[in-house]
């Protein structure tokens, strides 16, 4: 079932006791949008990506609970910097999954310090909130994570579809997008499923700023352990330049900013 369009919010007052869980914060960021970054990592996740390196974020109230007041108190001190040096990131675990405490974080982050704002998410659940949602927000990172549906699903457990339309329903909106794809090799390296999406994202045309192909990795793979979950990629190397340089050009052959 599609969940409801949710309310909008910035029609409203910032609802500064809203609750939300935090995973975790993170100041002087620099590879999470423009600039400097504040992060803030929620927690909850719907998607269980083989490769997650924070697993740890998928439980809703595994995090700390907090108000967008005490949110807020937490961005302060760095404002005045961020203000000029870059901005604040809302990261996960799945944003979207407390979408109304994000919406209002971003829409009290603009009203408070007129910061940059940008969400990183994959877009599932995007049918939660509605057009207007996205005012507050001046960038997406949008992470796909494989182009073939049969494979998406058993890369994270989820289907495809509801990402590709969030794509598009941003495309309409003309909400600046950078596209993020984790190259795994094995599972997300192959010539023809790079070039398929692509071939999607230049149809996206200059709402896109720029792909961002991201090298697979095992920093997390001992959270895994700690949570006592099988990890199934302990024997997949991480891509070699060669691989990463390939997809990289795969993607600037359709024309895009790839870094």
């Amino acid at each position: 079932m599609t969940p409801p369009i949710a309310a909008d919010h910035t029609a409203q007052a910032v609802g500064t006791d809203t609750i939300g869980y935090l995973h975790s914060t993170e100041s002087g960021a620099g590879v999470d949008g423009p600039g400097m970054r504040f992060v803030f990592f929620t927690s909850g996740c719907q998607f269980r990506c083989l490769y997650c390196h924070n697993p740890d974020t998928w439980k809703l109230h595994n995090g700390r609970q907090v108000t967008v007041e005490q949110a807020l108190s937490e961005v302060a001190s760095y404002a005045r910097f961020l203000k000029f040096a870059g901005g604040v990131t809302i990261s996960g675990g799945e944003p979207l999954m407390q979408h109304e405490f994000v919406g209002e974080l971003f829409h009290a982050i603009k009203q408070r310090f007129g910061l940059h704002t940008a969400l990183d998410t994959q877009g599932f659940l995007h049918e939660r909130v509605s057009d207007e949602w996205f005012d507050d927000v001046d960038l997406v990172m949008l992470d796909i994570k494989h182009s073939d549906p049969d494979q998406y699903l058993a890369l994270t457990g989820q289907p495809l579809q509801p990402t590709l339309d969030f794509a598009r329903r941003l495309q309409r909106l003309g909400k600046k997008m950078w596209i993020r794809y984790v190259l795994v090799p094995g599972l997300t390296d192959g010539d023809a499923d790079i070039e398929r999406l692509a071939d999607f994202v230049a149809g996206l045309g200059d709402v896109v700023e720029r792909v961002e192909v991201l090298p697979f990795h095992q920093l997390g793979k001992d959270k895994w352990a700690q949570l006592g979950m099988a990890y199934q990629l302990d024997d997949t190397p991480i891509p070699t330049p060669e691989q990463v340089a390939q997809a990289r050009a795969l993607f600037a052959g359709r024309g895009l900013k790839v870094t």
